[in-house]
């Protein structure tokens, strides 16, 4: 039996429309990131790397480069007291242009909003009752406390140190 040239044709022509098709427009999303209920799903140490790299990013809200990571991470490694170092570290971040801080009037206007605030922003997660309440007073019995003071705290905590 013999196909005739018509009938290839016509199943080229098909292969060819079923065949090729546009592919669709790429679409980019941001996926919404689930805050953690406490601090007990926390039990990955951050690298010096991850350290500095979300601390600058908690604090100036921009990324840092990657020279710079690979300097601060040379830094932290140069010296044996390691929390030494994140505290010269997170002093320094304090003291450059740009961090991104609340004011004491701020602080003080809605002390449960910046509580609230600081504890996603650095542990990634709801504060506790207790801990609003606890750190509601200390900051309310503490008439030179500062956000500043209060970030670095947070900082330095070991919960910071854990994702």
């Amino acid at each position: 039996m013999q196909v005739s040239s018509k009938y290839i044709a016509l199943i080229f022509v098909v292969f060819l429309l079923v065949g090729c098709k546009k592919d669709p427009e790429p679409s980019f999303v941001l996926n919404d990131v689930e805050l953690y209920p406490s601090n007990a799903g926390k039990d990955k140490l951050k690298t010096n790397n991850q350290y500095v790299a979300i601390l600058h990013a908690n604090l100036f809200q921009t990324a840092l480069s990657a020279n710079d990571i690979y300097d601060l991470n040379n830094c932290i490694e140069s010296i044996g007291d390691k929390e030494l170092a994140r505290e010269v570290i997170i002093s320094n971040f304090m003291n450059k242009d740009g961090v991104q801080l609340p004011t004491v009037e701020e602080m003080n206007a809605d002390i449960n909003g910046f509580i609230e605030e600081t504890y996603i922003r650095f542990f990634v997660r709801y504060p506790t009752e207790a801990e609003k309440t606890y750190v509601k007073n200390f900051i309310e019995s503490n008439a030179y406390m500062t956000p500043e003071l209060v970030y670095f705290s947070f900082a330095l905590a070991d919960e910071y140190m854990f994702y």
